[in-house]
């Protein structure tokens, strides 16, 4: 062949495939079961008129608004009612955390420990968010130490170690097939009981994780609750040589909480158990202050809260102090939210859920923290999940109207999009599922979160100095 013919024959392909390229439809064409697709002109003008997050342009901006923060009315009210970093209140009362405030400072004064409840999928598992709104929180008003986590978990956190020998077998609410269930309702507050048969030893010891932050290396107490114990159950604990006394709480129908407080910090501890028990959580806390409970539930939708036993809830709330609940779900229902109507059946099992705490849980309050951004490949291009911010917004809606406060965790990220820039970005925030956050990005969404509540807390504290009068005028919308 003459290289004039192979030019012309070159030229022809390109021609042919350049027709294609103008003529091919964006979304295939279906011949028979298959869908044949080829590059195409309105696939790139809509790729090309994509409007691409820029991560560090986002952080950057909550940066900003952040560090434009001072204890002047006028900056609290352009706070709540403008920057979407903001937790979203029910009814815009900015009194909505007060009662939190309130406890977490008695604690500190008194000695005691005040719990937040932080309940999440997969997104939260290794102690990922939770970690750093505890550091956060414990700097504020002081704590040390994990929070509550269970006896038997095969779930690794970055900020405990642990190991059990005996008797124990664990049950959880949820989770594969490989978990197992138990034949009644009392499963905890962390979703899951461990049954105590004949005795066991259970051996904690601060993470030595790279990711693991400062407050965890070292706790000063240890604690566990339990019920349904029997007549020659016992446990102790100890670390090397400090044999501390127990002080147990126990009400009428039979659920205790067991508290040993060690003279010093340490980084280890063993628990001796013998007998029979329903074993619901066992905890590594600071002397007194704020502990922060990392609960993760992979694979959950959030809507299983109801069908734990609501007297053993709420006596478990009281026990352990609760006056804070987080619930991060909603990534786990996308794949099934494929119409209005599930998305709207969905909102209703939240609000279930949200109003199961608010009943079992009276003195504490509730916030929920909406999906991250999630990234499906559509055509080759990873774009947010279908009706994902329909369901953001849905979410947002139904806490708020059922008492609950919400925090925007996809618009925090920059929105529609913004997961594969997560993703792409140098060090990755997100991992290549488009889905879970890396460390990394997961210390900056606990970051954020931290700082915006803590607004809060500076301006519960500006209160206590100014008229009430001049705040309600300020704070008018």
């Amino acid at each position: 062949m003459k290289a004039r013919q192979v030019l012309l024959f070159i030229a022809g392909v390109f021609a042919a495939l350049g027709i294609l390229w103008v003529a091919w439809p964006a979304n295939g064409v279906a011949a028979g079961p298959l869908t044949l697709r080829f590059a195409s002109l309105e696939e790139d003008i809509a790729a090309a008129n994509e409007v691409k997050v820029d991560v560090d342009s986002v952080l950057s901006g909550i940066g900003r608004r952040f560090a434009m923060h001072a204890d002047t009315l006028e900056f609290y009210h352009d706070f709540f009612y403008e920057n979407p970093d903001r937790i979203y209140l029910p009814g815009n009362d900015y009194r909505f955390f007060d009662p939190v405030f309130r406890g977490m400072e008695s604690a500190r004064r008194n000695g005691k420990t005040v719990r937040v409840l932080h309940y999440g999928d997969s997104q939260i598992e290794m102690d990922r968010i939770s970690q750093d709104l505890r550091q956060a929180l414990q700097e504020r008003f002081g704590g040390a130490g994990t929070g509550l986590f269970p006896a038997l978990s095969n779930v690794p956190s970055a900020s405990i170690q642990k190991s059990a020998s005996g008797g124990f077998v664990q049950y959880t609410m949820y989770g594969d097939s490989t978990t197992m269930r138990a034949g009644h309702s009392r499963y905890g507050p962390l979703a899951q009981v461990v049954q105590l048969s004949g005795g066991g030893t259970l051996s904690l010891r601060s993470s030595t994780s790279r990711n693991a932050r400062p407050g965890t290396q070292t706790f000063s107490s240890v604690s566990v609750l339990y019920g349904r114990a029997s007549r020659n159950f016992s446990v102790k604990a100890v670390s090397d040589t400090l044999k501390p006394e127990a002080d147990v709480r126990t009400l009428e129908s039979g659920l205790s909480l067991a508290t040993w407080r060690f003279s010093r910090p340490v980084a280890k501890a063993r628990i001796s158990f013998s007998g029979n028990a329903e074993i619901y959580a066992v905890g590594a806390d600071g002397e007194s202050g704020v502990a922060v409970d990392n609960i993760p539930l992979r694979g959950c939708s959030g809507t299983i809260f109801t069908r734990i036993s609501p007297s053993l809830m709420s006596e478990s709330v009281e026990l352990e102090n609760v006056r804070l609940i987080i619930l991060q779900f909603g990534g786990n229902f996308m794949p099934v939210a494929t119409s209005s109507r599930a998305i709207s059946n969905y909102q209703d099992r939240i609000a279930e859920q949200i109003n199961y705490f608010r009943e079992q849980a009276p003195d504490a309050r509730i916030l929920f923290i909406g999906p991250s951004d999630m990234g499906k490949s559509v055509n080759g291009r990873v774009v947010t999940w279908p009706r994902l911010p329909e369901m953001v917004d849905s979410l947002k809606a139904t806490a708020l109207r059922n008492g609950a406060a919400y925090w925007d965790l996809y618009r925090m990220m920059g929105g529609e999009n913004s997961m594969a820039q997560w993703v792409k970005h140098r060090p990755p925030y997100a991992g290549a599922d488009h889905i879970h956050f890396t460390p990394a990005g997961a210390k900056v969404v606990g970051e954020t979160l931290s700082r915006s509540l803590l607004t809060y807390y500076d301006f519960y504290r500006l209160r206590k100095t100014i008229p009430q009068a001049v705040i309600d005028r300020a704070m008018t919308e």
